[in-house]
């Protein structure tokens, strides 16, 4: 799997995809929506989707596709080989969130959390189906959160497309195991070909699976924690794992003007709150005691602190 296009900037989302089988665009066709890597605390998350004519179901059956989590590595790379060379009927696409992008989303002021970045992705690419011509009529997607609340969000979404949402849905209908290949191959590559932007050194690339209750995990986040800068972008600083070594591990950094008493912070240590620049009645240390600029006299301009 050629991942170049997200590996040229690892610290952005990517969309990959195969190219569209022609048969895609003139008969109905079955859709399966998957993820891999939700959980880990290291590296990106994927969401992958793979399609086929109705009329082909068993031939993808055929190919002996299953839940990608009851495969080995070789199993799955293997597999997703014979997907690939089945693009006379068969087709995939994957969207790679980047760590940096999930914990900036999750950390923002205004919430963003994992279930919504979920939905979005698979939403996105759903999207990205019909519009590259693919003639949708069965929607077939692996639960996130609530199987019925999701089901119909979806419907509501794609109204005319038959949308099934199921707990373990990629160990009951085939096309979901097949994008669950899919996710999983392009996960387990970007993970073991990850590309640092931060200078390491030689890292240590041992860092297990990436799941939080992994000692291998766990030895390679002290190890590589900065006391001041924290993590590099390969993890997800939001998920509390991190946050906790970050808590315990990391110079404590304190900004008094996050709280309501900043400025009496402030002035306890006679210095002045931030905040004191965008007041009406400025401390006299602000006022300006120099003369205006020529500038601003010639133009007749003048400060002003009400509209």
């Amino acid at each position: 799997m050629d991942l170049s296009d997200f590996e040229a900037d690892n610290s952005v989302s990517c969309r990959l995809s195969s190219s569209i089988p022609d048969v895609c665009k003139t008969e109905d066709c079955c859709l399966g929506i998957d993820e891999a890597g939700r959980g880990p605390v290291l590296g990106p998350m994927v969401y992958g989707i793979c399609f086929c004519p109705v009329s082909r179901k068993e031939d993808l059956k055929n190919l002996k596709v299953a839940d990608s989590k009851t495969l080995t590595e070789a199993e799955r790379e293997n597999l997703f080989v014979k997907l690939d060379e089945a693009k006379s009927f068969v087709g995939w696409a994957l969207q790679i969130l980047s760590p940096n992008m999930i914990s900036t989303s999750m950390l923002q002021r205004a919430k963003y959390n994992l279930n919504a970045l979920s939905h979005d992705a698979a939403i996105g690419l759903v999207q990205y189906a019909l519009d590259s011509g693919v003639q949708l009529k069965e929607v077939f997607v692996d639960t996130v959160g609530p199987a019925e609340k999701y089901q119909d969000k979806l419907s509501q979404r794609f109204p005319g497309v038959e949308v099934t949402v199921r707990p373990k849905a990629d160990s009951l209908f085939p096309i979901v195991s097949a994008a669950s290949i899919c996710a999983k191959v392009a996960r387990d590559h970007a993970v073991k070909s990850w590309k640092f932007a931060e200078d390491l050194g030689d890292v240590d690339t041992d860092y297990g699976s990436g799941y939080p209750n992994d000692p291998k995990t766990k030895s390679w986040l002290l190890k590589y924690l900065d006391p001041v800068f924290g993590y590099p972008q390969f993890v997800r600083f939001s998920w509390s794992t991190a946050q906790t070594l970050l808590d315990s591990k990391a110079v404590t950094v304190h900004w008094d003007d996050d709280e309501e008493d900043g400025e009496k912070a402030a002035a306890r240590q006679n210095n002045t709150s931030v905040l004191s620049y965008f007041s009406r009645n400025k401390p006299s240390e602000l006022t300006h005691t120099r003369d205006i600029h020529r500038f601003f006299t010639e133009r007749k301009l003048k400060s002003i602190n009400t509209l």
